[in-house]
C-alpha cells in the first residue's frame, strides 16, 4: 500500500492514509465511486482482504441514506416531469409507472447501485474542512490533502474523523445551498417565504395569492401545479425566449460555455441557463389555462405583498423563491482557490490552483450526464498520475 505518512489533525489524533476520498454520493459521486472500483481501487480498511489492492478509496456522504438530492424532492416531481435521468454506469434506471415520485424510484436505484458495485459509502458523515497539510502540525507535511469530517449521526466503530488523501474528488453538487436573493424590505413580510428547497407540494397553498420568482424549470414546473389551487403571480428579471424546437440532443456548445467560465474563475452559471428554455407540456398546460403570464420582478417587498415597477402594490400570502442553487463547496475554503470573480478556476473537472482536486458536479458536469463522465475523466488522471509516480 502507497506509504502516506502518519498525518495528524490534531497531537494523537491520527488522519487515515488514502489514495482518493470522493466527498458526495449523488450521481457524480457514484459515478467516481464505479471508476474507481473498475480500476482497481479498494474500500478503504479492506486493501488486504478480498480485494487484494494496494489502491484504497473512501466514500463521505452527509445523507442518512442513499439517493442525493432526489431523497429531498418534491412529491409532485414524478419520472415524467423530472428534468432528465440518465443512468448510472452500468446499471439502467429501473422501469416504474411515470406517474410515481422521483424520491421514491431513484433513492432506492442508488441504494441498490452503491450496494451493486460495493462502493462502502460512510454515512452520514460531513465534510467540514479540506486543507494543505501544515508543517509542524501534520506530521509529516507530505503530498496530500488533509480532509476533516465530523459525523453527524452514530459514526461507525473505528472510523476515522480524518483522512489523507493523494487526492480529493468533490462532489457536493448545490441542493444544500439553496440561493436566496435579497429584495429591499424583505424581512417585513408578514407573509411565509419558501424556497423551492423547501416545496412539498401545493396544497399547503391552498387559497392563498403566491409570488412565484424565477424563469427555471422548476419555477414554471410549479407555476403550473401551485395555480390548480391558489391564485399565482409569476415574475422574472427578465423576459423568457422560448425556444420553439425540440430540446437539442446535444449540449455541447452550452457546456463548452460553462466550461469556459470556469476555467477563467468565473461562478458557473447552469447548463439550462446557457440553452435556453424550452416548452415543455407542463408550459403548455399553464398557457391553455392562460397562468403563463410573466410579470417584471417587483422593486421591493413590503408586509402584505410586493410593490412592482409601476407602483402598484401586488398582494401576496407566500413568495416562493425558485431561484436557484450554488455550489456546495464551503468546506473547500481552506484551500484558497477562490478568484476575485468568485469561482474556482476548474479545467477538465481539475482545480488548476490545486491539482490533487476535482470538482465534478460542477459548472459543466452539472447535468446528470456531465457528472457521469465528470467522475469518469477525475478517475482516469488520477490513474495517469499514479502511473507516473506524479509527485504533485
Amino acid at each position: 500500500m502507497t506509504d502516506h505518512g502518519g498525518v495528524t489533525l490534531e497531537p494523537g489524533t491520527p488522519a487515515a492514509p488514502v489514495d482518493v476520498v470522493v466527498i458526495g454520493a449523488g450521481q457524480a459521486g457514484l459515478s467516481a465511486g464505479y471508476h474507481l472500483r473498475r480500476r482497481g481501487f479498494a474500500p478503504a480498511g479492506r486493501a488486504t482482504g478480498e480485494d487484494r489492492s494496494d489502491r484504497t478509496f473512501v466514500m463521505l456522504d452527509a445523507d442518512e441514506a442513499p439517493g442525493g438530492a432526489w431523497q429531498h424532492r418534491w412529491e409532485s416531481l414524478t419520472m415524467r416531469t423530472v428534468n432528465g435521468i440518465f443512468a448510472l454506469p452500468d446499471h439502467p434506471v429501473p422501469d416504474a409507472d411515470p406517474d410515481t415520485p422521483s424520491r421514491e424510484i431513484l433513492p432506492r436505484y442508488f441504494a441498490d447501485y452503491e450496494a451493486r458495485h460495493d462502493l462502502d459509502v460512510r454515512r452520514p458523515v460531513r465534510v467540514r474542512s479540506v486543507r494543505r497539510p501544515v508543517p509542524g502540525r501534520d506530521d509529516p507535511a507530505g503530498d496530500h490533502l488533509v480532509v476533516v469530517t465530523e459525523p453527524t449521526g452514530a459514526p461507525r466503530p473505528g472510523d476515522p474523523r480524518t483522512w489523507a488523501a493523494r487526492y480529493v474528488i468533490n462532489a457536493t453538487g448545490t441542493w444544500t445551498r439553496p440561493f436566496w436573493p435579497y429584495y429591499p424590505g424583505q424581512e417585513t413580510f408578514r407573509g411565509r417565504q419558501v424556497h423551492v428547497h423547501d416545496y412539498v407540494s401545493a396544497d399547503e397553498f391552498a387559497g392563498q395569492r403566491v409570488v412565484i420568482v424565477g424563469a427555471g424549470i422548476s419555477a414554471t414546473q410549479l407555476l403550473e401545479e401551485i395555480s390548480r389551487v391558489a391564485d399565482t403571480l409569476w415574475v422574472t428579471r427578465r423576459e423568457i425566449e422560448w425556444e420553439t424546437g425540440p430540446p437539442p440532443e446535444n449540449f455541447s456548445a452550452a457546456i463548452d460555455r460553462v466550461a469556459e467560465r470556469t476555467a477563467r474563475g468565473l461562478p458557473p452559471e447552469s447548463v439550462i441557463r446557457v440553452t435556453g428554455m424550452y416548452r415543455a407540456p407542463w408550459i403548455d398546460r399553464a398557457d391553455a389555462r392562460g397562468v403563463l403570464v410573466r410579470h417584471p420582478m417587483f422593486t421591493r417587498i413590503e408586509p402584505d405583498g410586493v410593490r412592482m415597477p409601476d407602483g402598484r402594490l401586488e398582494p401576496a400570502d407566500v413568495i416562493l423563491w425558485a431561484t436557484g442553487f450554488r455550489p456546495a463547496i464551503a468546506h473547500l475554503a481552506p484551500l484558497g482557490l477562490r478568484t476575485a470573480e468568485g469561482g474556482i478556476r476548474i479545467a477538465g473537472g481539475r482545480a488548476l490552483d490545486e491539482p490533487r482536486l476535482f470538482l465534478i458536479g460542477y459548472g459543466p458536469s452539472q447535468s446528470t450526464v456531465g457528472a457521469n463522465r465528470a467522475g469518469r475523466d477525475a478517475v482516469r488522471q488520477i490513474v495517469a498520475d499514479l502511473r507516473e509516480g506524479s509527485g504533485l
